[in-house]
């Protein structure tokens, strides 16, 4: 039997109804290339505790969102919608209650900036417009694929688990988010930096299992990316006890 990956789910506008919203390229990255099985996991918080759930899971994904974490998880009053507070409840909890138990948390992009803020972190939100930085989003007028197709180069960390794992001491990655890392969490590494210092990916191994999440969308084109399946890779080891 494979592992199984928890998915986390964002609350989403569909037709005229709230639906449990996970885009595809998530699940099937993540189950093909870290060969796992997966499970989604609602972000309705009142109707489910997390304690429920984690012993079923042999890790969890978060995923990227439209949505922003709401300002006031990280001690700050104001920000920049929409917001998923239904998301946050659920997705700051799970990365909390998997490292009590010891089993491996992962993340991409909002899944990022979660673990982060989960563990004590801040977000800046001007990563789109600050002078003091590259442009991490394209324009807004763009169409999704050429939203995706907007890159910079990253410096991976020597002897960090990317490098490791992708060869190399750099990567190109898509670029897609307007908020990132301000204050770094105690206890996180720096696994990867932007050419204007931003962190774009770090780990850990709290308790015991890994952590490690990116800034980037490794779900995106993964098929013809090795280094995103490189990290879909370091899933499947960490699901299984190998890393």
């Amino acid at each position: 039997m494979r592992p199984v990956l928890g998915i986390t789910a964002c609350n989403r506008t569909v037709g005229s109804e709230i639906g449990q919203v996970v885009m595809n390229r998530y699940a099937r990255a993540a189950m093909q290339y870290a060969d796992v099985a997966a499970l989604l996991v609602p972000s309705l918080p009142d109707l489910m505790d997390i304690s429920e759930v984690i012993g079923r899971l042999d890790g969890i994904l978060l995923t990227g969102s439209p949505s922003n974490i709401e300002p006031s998880r990280y001690g700050e009053d104001e920000g920049f919608g929409p917001f998923d507070t239904a998301r946050d409840e659920v997705s700051l909890g799970m990365v909390r209650k998997m490292i009590d138990v010891g089993k491996p948390v992962f993340g991409i992009c909002r899944g990022f900036q979660e673990i982060n803020v989960a563990l004590g972190g801040t977000l800046r939100r001007d990563t789109s417009s600050s002078d003091d930085l590259l442009r991490h989003h394209s324009p807004e007028e763009n169409d999704l694929a050429r939203m995706f197709d907007h890159f910079h180069e990253v410096d991976l960390a020597d002897g960090g688990l990317l490098a490791g794992a992708i060869g190399k001491g750099q990567a190109k990655v898509n670029s897609v988010h307007y908020q990132g890392v301000g204050k770094l969490a105690d206890g996180l590494a720096v696994e990867a930096t932007a050419p204007d210092g931003l962190i774009e990916a770090f780990s850990a191994r709290p308790n015991g299992a890994p952590l490690v999440a990116v800034q980037w969308h490794p779900e995106w084109d993964t098929a013809d990316n090795p280094d995103s399946q490189a990290y879909f890779g370091l899933l499947g080891k960490a699901l299984r006890g190998e890393l």
